[in-house]
């Protein structure tokens, strides 16, 4: 049994044939496609982020949305580039979202890939320290994040507050009681992995990972998780942690998916590099009829280790279509492979 989700990029444009034509369009789609979601059964809803573009950008807001009108579905990121971010409005963001869903948020946080300006995080007012890089500087705000939403006490209290205080030191509110196990670190190394692993964090793999051995993504994302288990174990952390793998995956039964996929797409990994001069390796699309899925996705070695799949969506194509794709998979495709 695996959670199945979908994650949106939220891509808009003012293109003829796209149906999220402004970021109202896509933003409103967002919120209706978490709804449909539910509705065919999937387990989550989840939205990637990338500042300077025509994509979701401000994810909590719509976060609050999903949250108000669903139910059962998770809801997450995938992820927040926490170079942006201040980690202690986040944490506020966060426990607000999180208490609106009823404890359904799974937040994706990461240091983020490639961009559409240069040093963007600059423009909203952050930089690393001297002698730290902009990885640094993502993990600075992580781990400051990650330490506010405990829930201790930090912040000393005036002495003739406008409102009454609890004893003590204060934090920030509002707080979600257990939030914190379910924070998830977006991974594209073996040594991040390890690092999320060690501070206590899930881990989510996306459909590209530094290139790090020369063999096929869904291998080299295998042998990543499992050195995340490892570290995990070596770090005595009481609770089970989960994994996602996310995969572009369409079954194709009908016309309409014939015409949009059926002619054949990126069929095997390939390689390139986004922001950096490491090595990247993009993971191949699985597109097919549901036999020839079960037959394909039978032998991905992340998928196998992972606890939850999150299937990527054509949003641009609109929220009934995107609907469909979901129930395709769940209704032809994850009954032949033990997902449901």
């Amino acid at each position: 049994m695996k959670k199945i989700g979908f994650l949106s990029f939220g891509h808009w444009g003012n293109s003829p044939s796209s149906r999220t034509r402004s970021a109202g369009d896509v933003l409103l789609q967002s919120i209706e496609l978490a709804v449909a979601a539910e509705e065919v059964g999937a387990d989550g809803a989840f939205f990637r982020v990338h500042h300077f573009a025509q994509q979701l950008s401000s994810p909590f807001p719509l976060l609050a949305a999903v949250a108000a009108r669903t139910h059962r579905i998770e809801i997450g990121t995938g992820v927040i580039d926490m170079r942006y971010e201040n980690p202690l409005y986040m944490a506020e963001e966060a426990g607000a979202v999180d208490l609106i869903s009823g404890g359904r948020l799974q937040l994706g946080i990461s240091r983020g890939s490639g961009e559409q300006v240069v040093d963007g995080w600059r423009y909203f007012g952050y930089a690393p320290s001297e002698g730290e890089t902009h990885a640094d500087l993502a993990r600075d705000h992580t781990e400051a994040f990650y330490e506010v939403i405990r829930g201790k006490g930090f912040a000393q209290p005036a002495p003739r507050p406008m409102f009454a205080n609890p004893p003590g030191l204060l934090r920030v509110e509002p707080h979600s009681e257990g939030l914190r196990d379910r924070i998830w670190w977006g991974s594209g190394s073996d040594a991040t992995a390890q690092w999320a692993a060690r501070l206590g964090m899930n881990l989510q793999t996306s459909t590209l990972k530094n290139d790090e051995s020369g063999l096929p993504l869904h291998v080299q994302q295998a042998a990543q998780i499992r050195a995340y288990r490892e570290a995990w174990k070596e770090a005595g952390h009481t609770r089970e942690p989960r994994v996602s793998v996310t995969r572009s995956i369409f079954a194709l039964v009908n016309d309409q998916d014939r015409a949009y996929f059926g002619r054949g797409t990126q069929a095997s990994d390939t390689v390139g590099f986004l922001d950096d001069d490491v090595q990247k390796i993009f993971g191949r699309n699985y597109v097919g009829e549901p036999d020839a899925l079960i037959e394909q996705l039978s032998k991905d070695e992340a998928i196998a280790a992972a606890d939850t799949l999150l299937l990527t969506i054509p949003n641009q194509l609109g929220v009934d279509y995107c609907a469909h794709v979901l129930e395709a998979i769940l209704k032809h495709v994850a009954p032949g492979l033990g997902w449901r």
